[in-house]
């Protein structure tokens, strides 16, 4: 079994209405989602392929986060018909992968390229 060591996180104002546009916009899948007594979401883990990215209630902003994907064109497509505001279109870097960049509804920076560190 894999340990990981690094996670990234993402705060959202709205953590229910985060993880309904990053599971259709961006492909991810809920691992587990933790509820208050309200039932406001708390803290929730999402699949990305074998990697997980947290979200927890807090001001969304910060530097962004980069997710290798295969099919960036598609996956593209996929998010700005979900609402996805793009920032960068798709471009082709210099050092041989092909990414784009948008923000959710809430303002975070996403990044997601052919690119495997």
């Amino acid at each position: 079994m894999r340990t990981r060591t690094v996670y990234a996180l993402a705060r959202y104002q709205d953590c229910r209405a985060a993880i309904d546009f990053l599971t259709t916009a961006f492909g991810f899948k809920v691992h587990e989602s933790a509820k208050d007594d309200q039932g406001a979401v708390q803290h929730a883990e999402l699949l990305v392929g074998d990697d997980l990215v947290m979200i927890s209630p807090g001001k969304p902003g910060g530097p962004g986060i980069y997710v290798a994907v295969d099919d960036v064109d598609a996956h593209h497509d996929r998010a700005k018909a979900a609402g996805a505001t793009i920032t960068m279109e798709l471009v082709d870097q210099p050092y041989g992968s092909r990414e784009y960049g948008c923000q959710d509804p809430e303002g975070n920076s996403w990044f997601f390229g052919t690119y495997r560190p």
